[in-house]
């Protein structure tokens, strides 16, 4: 019944009724699906109210994304291969943005190191490299510097505004780096680093204010903003869930080792925030987020709605996190703790080198469980207002034209859901297979 109700003439539909005539017509009994609401709003349930204008941003952001996790997630391209895909992104990117003087320059640059990297990709093959290299040929930068810059190339995308409030979100980390390098030799690592963390904190709280407004008097660079409430359907469940999903890793894993430390302050901190986190349900906390979050903030803070979304989202997911990371540590032999020490690593080189790699070999499959869980928890947003793909369903079933649609609505959204997760377990499968180190 399903492969029939699917195979319907109604993509050209304008309305329900229209549907309805159209299968009449066919003398279809059985009824058939009205795919006129998908052909009609598809771009909606993508991009929400995002102005259409400017559609090509998030876009854009979407393809800049996979070219950045490219060199994070597979070890088989080259670096070459990788700038060049980059380029090819950017120079697509560029037809979608009005011709200026600036452009046309743009799209030149754009074109001719399209055309020089396809060259030598073609041109060089892997004894020619080889040769290179031991010639002392120069070799391209690595992509991860691309990947360190989308963090904060991402939100000036999709928000807009000036250039330089991204920039001087990344000069904070600089700043604390700078100051860890420069104290080290003098207070040591662990004083270091608290200080460090207190010059990038006082950065970003008292100096970032100052320093955006200079250099927008001195160069106003920047984007048309877009407001939030304009974020919507598939674009605003990939920003909360990319988000959550890169940031929960990493401080579930500190989590982890805190609840393993042998400090019992770090340790029952660690503790308390996994137990707490994990015992309230996600909706508390986007409830929390929502409407009580900015109570806390000094008077007269603008808290982003989507921002407190994703910190409460990365919250709950790390402290599930934690625990598959406490699993996969829990799972390792003692041997591999002797064998650390045997080779006389201190407690950072040893876990960074010894423990964590084989920790979370073990823990792929629950890392990525965590992850679909997470990226389909997005749609709860719709509870607090914000419209993802089910928000936005109600919203065009409430049109009178479609009044009355319902599978074929969440069916599409079901697909697009099904495609990601889908997407995520085959690469956790691919990530199992590359890390086997059995000869079986």
């Amino acid at each position: 019944m399903l492969l029939p109700w699917s195979i319907s003439p109604t993509w050209g539909a304008k309305s329900l009724n229209e549907c309805r005539e159209i299968l009449g017509a066919t003398g279809r009994e059985h009824g058939g699906a009205c795919w006129g609401v998908i052909n009609e709003r598809w771009s909606q349930i993508l991009y929400g109210f995002y102005p259409e204008e400017l559609r090509w941003r998030p876009t854009l952001t979407f393809f800049l994304l996979f070219v950045a996790m490219i060199p994070i997630l597979f070890n088989m391209i080259s670096r070459r291969m990788n700038w060049l895909l980059l380029v090819l992104v950017l120079f697509g990117a560029s037809f979608a943005v009005e011709n200026s003087a600036l452009m046309v320059v743009v799209k030149i640059v754009l074109g001719l190191s399209l055309a020089y990297l396809a060259y030598t990709v073609v041109k060089t093959d892997r004894d020619d490299r080889a040769e290179q290299i031991k010639e002392g040929a120069k070799r391209l930068p690595n992509p991860l510097y691309f990947t360190a810059i989308y963090v904060f190339l991402m939100p000036w995308l999709l928000w807009g505004g000036s250039i330089w409030s991204p920039v001087a979100a990344a000069l904070g980390f600089l700043v604390g780096w700078l100051a860890f390098r420069l104290l080290a030799p003098i207070a040591g690592n662990l004083a270091s680093l608290i200080l460090a963390v207190i010059a990038a904190g006082v950065w970003w709280l008292l100096l970032i204010g100052p320093f955006t407004g200079l250099m927008n008097g001195l160069a106003p660079i920047g984007l048309i903003p877009v407001e939030s409430r304009l974020f919507g359907g598939m674009l605003l469940s990939l920003t909360i869930g990319v988000v959550a999903i890169a940031a929960s890793l990493p401080l579930g894993i500190v989590l982890a080792l805190g609840r393993k430390s042998d400090l019992l302050i770090v340790k029952w901190l660690s503790v308390g925030f996994i137990e707490f986190i994990r015992g309230v349900p996600l909706i508390t906390l986007l409830f929390v987020a929502s409407m009580l979050l900015n109570i806390f903030m000094p008077p007269g803070t603008d808290f982003d709605i989507i921002l407190r979304v994703i910190i409460m989202a990365t919250l709950f997911a790390s402290a599930y996190m934690a625990e598959v990371v406490r699993g996969g540590l829990a799972a390792l032999p003692t041997g591999q703790y002797e064998a650390a020490d045997a080779l006389g690593l201190d407690y950072w080189k040893a876990q960074r080198l010894v423990i964590m790699p084989q920790a979370l070999k073990i823990s792929i499959p629950g890392i990525v469980s965590t992850f679909i869980g997470l990226f389909k928890d997005t749609t709860l947003v719709s509870i607090i207002g914000l419209l993802d793909p089910i928000g936005l369903s109600s919203t065009i079933r409430a049109d009178l034209a479609w009044n009355g649609i319902v599978w074929e609505l969440y069916g599409f959204i079901a697909l697009l859901f099904f495609i990601f997760t889908f997407l995520m377990s085959r690469y956790s499968m691919y990530l199992e297979r590359r890390l086997r180190t059995d000869h079986s």
